[in-house]
């Protein structure tokens, strides 16, 4: 591959502020607004508020990688683009969580699906969190915009790769819906390595669209830096506090740099702006703060087929299918997407299961095999109410969620859909991650085994790389953390812009959902600090 030009790299030459904490910080800052975190919430706002002519400062605790040092090596981008490593997991460890944490943040390791918030969703919430603005009518020109800033459409520049052919190829022999994804790329090499950053600049991230615009129009960036505290005095905070941290997490020295603001902005992500919130102490009137934290969790099925799959090239998501979503009420069974999973090495080797001999049979298959994934739309159902955002000893955030016998008969139904899905599309033999799962090689004999599994914590191989809720949106303070417009009910100059603010998983994935939220927050509150009028396009 020829070098590609690095605009980000560019633009530090041209003179953007951006410093590194972990090299030095300064003891005091001073902007019109403060914004902690670097992904979707805060890239959106970012270039908002700097168009309405705002002093904005950014604060990021992940490492400055750029399309430099994408180099296709899951080793390196695990430890250097994601939280602990990849190994951020649940307090239990039954479920492995996927975040970023870079400049940039989870814009810049996604697989690039961009759904807008589903209809049910949205109906939801207005019915039980009284979000009486969020229609679907209400919220199109948010999306819009949205869509037009980070070119999202639909994925049709390539042919799907056989790893998501064999899923539309499966639904639609069964009848089954299955459709394409819209993407948020541009000029798009097809390479694949949308989970470790990408080399192309293709994937319109934060770290090549809003950022960049924010810092050429004079934002600050503080990266290696941790936002550790809000002062607060009454109904006002009065400063943040930061510390300067190495890439993998550690302070590199004492020293705390206060940063006072008009205005503060919370964007870390669920489970980092809970937590930084629990830190701060910050008002919690009705105990809200923290809980209804939501994940998807998914469920895995990989299969054999007699063809060559090489699902670890080519667009990783490009196509769906809805069908157990659409056909799942919400007071019924947990309804669930089915999607693919890319088939890099390292995360194969987990999704297969099993270690030694037995993973290096599975491994055997490597090329020939294919990796489907269901996410289960959780925190709609009474017996779904997600999990709780919580405190180490040294501050550090942990999220307690239990696996209720509903979410885990929702896993059961998912890996009986996904097996079904498989052998129809001609798979050889089924794989389900399940403990008690073995290669099956009918449905028939998939379906029996499958329905027998012992459904139970560390029984289903599980994770999800989405996260929402913990401070979430309500129309009075019993119902939310924050307001509507997204400002603190308790706190009159601190706002959450990011998926923190969700009171439920979306039923998709996430990203345009955050995009659209807060861009409508962020235009709102840019008028309200400058008077001004701004928009994404």
């Amino acid at each position: 591959m020829s070098k590609l030009p690095d605009p980000f790299r560019e633009g530090l030459a041209r003179g953007w502020k951006a410093s590194n904490g972990a090299q030095g910080l300064p003891e005091q800052v001073q902007c019109d607004v403060v914004i902690v975190g670097s992904g979707a919430g805060a890239g959106i706002t970012a270039e908002l508020l700097t168009k309405a002519g705002l002093d904005v400062v950014l604060v990021e605790e992940g490492p400055l990688r750029t399309s430099s040092d994408f180099n296709q090596k899951e080793s390196e981008a695990y430890a250097d683009l994601y939280q602990e490593g990849a190994g951020r997991r649940t307090a239990d460890g039954a479920l492995t969580i996927l975040q970023g944490r870079c400049v940039g943040g989870t814009t810049v390791i996604n697989w690039t699906s961009s759904f807008r918030t589903p209809s049910q969703t949205l109906a939801h919430w207005r019915d039980q969190f009284s979000l009486t603005d969020l229609s679907d009518e209400g919220m199109a020109p948010w999306f819009a915009q949205a869509e037009a800033r980070l070119n999202m459409h639909r994925w049709e520049e390539a042919p799907p790769n056989p790893n998501n052919e064999i899923l539309r190829t499966g639904a639609r022999k069964l009848g089954i819906s299955a459709e394409l994804i819209p993407r948020n790329v541009k000029g798009c090499w097809n390479i694949g390595s949308c989970g470790m950053g990408c080399p192309t600049n293709a994937k319109q991230s934060m770290l090549v669209t809003t950022l960049p615009t924010a810092l050429q129009s004079g934002a600050r960036l503080f990266y290696q830096t941790r936002a550790q505290q809000f002062e607060i005095r009454g109904d006002q905070v009065t400063a943040l506090l930061c510390v300067p941290i190495q890439v993998n997490g550690q302070t590199t020295s004492d020293k705390v740099m206060r940063v006072t603001a008009r205005h503060y902005v919370v964007a870390g992500g669920a489970i980092n702006s809970p937590a930084l919130l629990k830190r701060s102490k910050a008002p919690d009137p009705h105990d809200l703060l923290g809980s209804r934290t939501f994940l998807h969790p998914v469920a895995f099925s990989s299969a054999v087929m007699p063809d060559k799959v090489e699902g670890w090239t080519g667009a990783p998501q490009s196509v769906y299918s809805d069908h157990w979503v659409h056909n799942a009420p919400l007071d019924g069974p947990i309804g669930y997407k089915l999607e693919a999973t890319p088939m890099h090495p390292g995360l194969t080797s987990i999704l297969l299961g099993g270690h030694g001999q037995t993973l290096a049979e599975r491994f055997q298959h490597y090329p020939n095999t294919q990796m489907m994934l269901a996410l289960l739309r959780d925190g709609f159902h009474p017996e779904s109410t997600g999990g709780q955002v919580l405190l180490n000893v040294n501050g550090s955030p942990l999220l307690h969620y239990p696996l209720t016998d509903y979410v885990l008969a929702g896993f059961k139904q998912a890996l009986l859909s996904m097996a079904e899905v498989q052998f129809a599309a001609g798979a050889q033999k089924v794989l389900p991650l399940h403990e008690q799962g073995r290669h099956y090689t009918s449905w028939a004999q998939a379906k029996a085994a499958i329905s027998a599994f012992e459904m139970k914590a560390y029984y289903v191989g599980g994770g999800s790389a989405h996260v929402m809720g913990g401070c979430r949106m309500g129309g009075n303070e019993r119902l939310g953390v924050v307001q509507p417009d997204g400002t603190h009910w308790q706190l009159q100059n601190l706002s959450v812009h990011d998926g923190s603010l969700f009171p439920t998983s979306i039923g998709a994935n996430p990203q345009l959902s955050i995009y659209g939220l807060t861009n409508r927050l962020a235009t709102q509150l840019a008028k309200k600090l400058s008077g001004k009028n701004v928009s994404l396009v």
